[in-house]
């Protein structure tokens, strides 16, 4: 039997601070605004979006809509040019993948991953410009509530689309 000397193995990062803060860099933009679950005997109430944080708020919620994904799919690429996504998880375990595609940004090409549950639900503020796919990483159905800053125009829609397996982001979905 051959014995592996700790040393020889690759060494943990730091991920967050001891108060739980991601220490993980983030995409200029991009906020991710923890959305806790608030349980008493009668259920539940999550908050998704409030005109009292104007970080997120700041265009209304001119639509709203609700999206699902079957284990193991992929949504995405995708990339809005006049408008930002505004979700939050609901059900399921999904992965948000983000990529910074625009060349004049602080955090131009860097790639930011969030995980979310129902016990992990925030608001990601995903600015124009920003390619964005979301994964179901778990082992049912999943679902998230989207709130762009901009309502749908079905004639003309502001959706700009890339392969997932594109060479152009410096990102695998491969496991």
């Amino acid at each position: 039997m051959v014995e592996l000397a700790a040393a020889e193995g690759t060494k943990d990062v730091q991920t967050v601070t001891t108060s739980g803060v991601p220490v993980t860099p983030t995409i200029d933009g991009v906020t991710v605004r923890p959305a806790p679950t608030h349980t008493d005997h009668r259920g539940s109430v999550v908050e998704l979006l409030s005109e009292h944080w104007p970080e997120q708020f700041r265009d209304g919620a001119p639509h709203i809509y609700v999206a699902t994904i079957v284990p193991g799919v992929i949504k995405g690429w995708v990339c809005h040019m006049g408008q930002d996504d505004r979700s939050v998880a609901l059900f399921g375990r999904l992965r948000w993948v983000l990529y910074d595609g625009r060349e004049d940004s602080p955090t131009a090409g860097l790639v930011q991953t969030v995980t979310q549950t129902e016990a992990t639900r925030a608001l990601i503020t995903v600015p124009e410009g920003v390619w964005h796919a979301v994964e179901n990483v778990g082992p049912t159905e999943a679902g998230f509530v989207n709130m762009p800053t901009v309502a749908y125009d079905h004639g003309d829609p502001d959706k700009h689309r890339l392969p997932i397996g594109t060479d152009r982001i410096p990102f695998s979905f491969d496991r």
